[in-house]
């Protein structure tokens, strides 16, 4: 068994260059103040002074035990049946090489090797760990150490053969009276199935799983970075029990078909706690069923990860900073809005700052800030939330939301008497945000007084980098990207041909993009004047503010994003400019 010199990580980071003297310093005060005891290692990468690769190559020096960076180029898929998939999955040791009778396991973390031992006895050899990235383990025990033993796909292969030959599409209601759907619910390869579903979408990263009852079929499909995938179709016998079995999980009422419900499911998924929040509509062939998928230990980006260029970052750091007034951030739903917000409050938060927020849901959980969660069925409602907060003796408000009249007033109050507000509001640009505001019943004055920033944005998928290549696109689509004759000419930009890491969708990840507009004197004169949203956006485009459009066009540039993808999410700025 490997065992620790006598040099300490953090020494041994700094010998390497990795990190600074100063930087240790900070994060060994702060694992002091930690309630739960944390790694120096864990540390510095939390506060994003180092990264895994970094921690992992002093550990290897420390413990003395090889790094592998590459662990799926080397996985031995023939090892997967050798040890337990529960004791893999709990200890996170995967054995993926074999030299004669030793086996190589890959591990995170050095210091607990003790399992190691159990697996050498479940292994019938000798064992060598190797470390390697957390992530890259974690995919390994998601492709290659299948739990379930097949896919979905052959699951429901299996609901249809064992259904019998009289397999005819029947009604709801035939079906409903033939058997209790409690009973239809827990039958096993029900189970097994739904499971696969959601296990299936935390692998694929997806967003969303949509479950759709047409006339003859069940069609499931996946949002996977913004754009829905089909996976597959369920046979129409399979609906009734399918959607009672989802029901039943996210403790709904399975007798009632003609109302909407909305639920919530909570499971763990690989060592993840998942929220999952179920909403089920009547339809005409059924019942229609929506769920998002929240990690609860997704990572909060930080401020300078989320996509904003140089400039617009500089910026938006500088208004964060802000004594009071209001700053929201706009855009359609499933744009990034709540993440950027997430990002700001984590850029200012402070234990001299009190930071209290009222959100629908409370998305991610963050340390040192208060989060009210909506309730609007006990009264509980932005406006109500926002109005006992004013009572906390608040420095920085975060309102999820602003969707009323009530709410837009009790903030901009609130951001007037020297408080700082964050929010958003569904817009399509940042300058129609001010017109949505006049036109819910603020005064206009109240608007250009309290308003410090409105920040637009968007979602684009990002070109996968291992399938990532250069070509050149028609003068056409430059041109209609909003580039003139002269520069679209020769012009080169980024796609994806498509592999196994993005699943040939030439996608993997996003990105935001930005359009931000700095309440000046100018833009507080037309909001005073009551102008067209147009005429401002026009004129702040005069003084130096880049839209969406142009801040995506220079990621397509850069080989962040496509052409395509852009022309997408933006299709309002291009009709716009027809319509002028």
């Amino acid at each position: 068994m490997p065992e620790q010199r006598g040099t300490l990580l953090g020494e041994i980071l700094i010998s390497l260059g990795h990190v600074h003297a100063e930087q240790v310093s900070e994060a060994l005060e702060l694992q002091k103040i930690r309630a739960k005891r944390t790694r120096i290692g864990e540390l510095l990468m939390d506060v994003g002074y180092c990264e895994e690769d970094h921690v992992l190559e002093a550990l290897s020096e420390q413990f003395d035990i090889p790094f592998d960076r590459n662990l799926r180029g080397a996985m031995d898929s023939a090892l997967t049946t050798k040890a337990p998939i529960n004791f893999i999955r709990e200890y996170r040791m995967v054995p993926f090489k074999q030299n004669g009778t030793c086996f190589y396991v890959a591990v995170n973390d050095p210091v607990n090797l003790l399992p190691l031992d159990d697996l050498r006895l479940l292994l019938g050899g000798p064992v060598e760990p190797v470390l390697c990235r957390n992530d890259d383990i974690q995919n390994v025990i998601d492709t290659y150490f299948d739990q379930q033993g097949e896919n979905a796909r052959d699951m429901i292969d299996n609901i249809v053969l064992a259904g019998g030959e009289d397999d005819e599409i029947q009604t709801l209601d035939a079906m409903d009276a033939d058997r209790d759907l409690l009973d239809l619910a827990n039958e096993a390869p029900i189970i097994k199935l739904i499971n696969l579903l959601i296990s299936g979408a935390v692998k694929e990263r997806a967003s969303d799983i949509h479950i759709e009852p047409f006339e003859r079929e069940v069609r499931v499909r996946y949002r996977i970075d913004g754009v829905l995938y089909e996976k597959l179709t369920v046979p129409k016998s399979q609906q009734a029990a399918i959607i009672s079995r989802i029901k039943i999980m996210a403790h709904l009422n399975i007798a009632e078909h003609r109302l909407p419900q909305d639920g919530r499911i909570k499971i763990r998924l690989s060592g993840k706690e998942i929220d999952i929040r179920v909403s089920i509509i009547p339809i005409a062939h059924g019942e229609r069923v929506v769920m998002r998928i929240l990690e609860k230990s997704s990572f909060l980006i930080g401020l300078e990860d989320v996509g904003m260029d140089e400039h617009d970052f500089k910026l938006f750091d500088k208004l964060i900073l802000s004594s009071h007034g209001i700053i929201l951030v706009t855009g359609p739903t499933g744009s990034g809005k709540s993440t950027t917000l997430y990002a700001g409050l984590q850029r200012v938060s402070s234990p001299e700052l009190n930071i209290i927020t009222v959100e629908d849901p409370i998305e991610y959980q963050m340390s040192g800030i208060g989060q009210i969660q909506v309730k609007p069925k006990i009264g509980l409602t932005f406006a109500a939330g926002l109005r006992s907060i004013l009572r906390q003796d608040p420095d920085v408000i975060l309102v999820g939301e602003i969707r009323d009249l009530e709410t837009a007033d009790m903030a901009i109050q609130a951001s007037l008497t020297g408080h700082l507000v964050f929010s958003t509001l569904h817009t399509n640009d940042s300058a129609g945000a001010i017109t949505r505001l006049v036109n819910m019943g603020i005064e206009p004055f109240l608007v250009s007084s309290s308003t410090l920033a409105i920040l637009a944005q968007r979602l684009v998928r990002n070109i996968c980098k291992h399938c990532k290549e250069e070509y050149e696109p028609e003068l056409e689509s430059l041109l209609e990207l909003g580039l003139s004759h002269e520069q679209a000419v020769g012009k080169t930009a980024f796609r994806g041909r498509g592999c196994d890491r993005c699943q040939g969708r030439g996608y993997y990840g996003r990105t935001g993009i930005f359009e931000l507009l700095v309440m000046t004197p100018l833009i507080q004169d037309l909001t005073l004047r009551g102008v067209d949203s147009n005429v401002i956006k026009r004129e702040a485009k005069k003084h130096g503010m880049r839209t969406l459009r142009e801040d995506g066009a220079s990621k397509v540039f850069k080989g962040v994003s496509t052409i395509e993808e852009v022309m997408r999410v933006t299709r309002d700025d291009i009709l716009l400019e027809v319509a002028e």
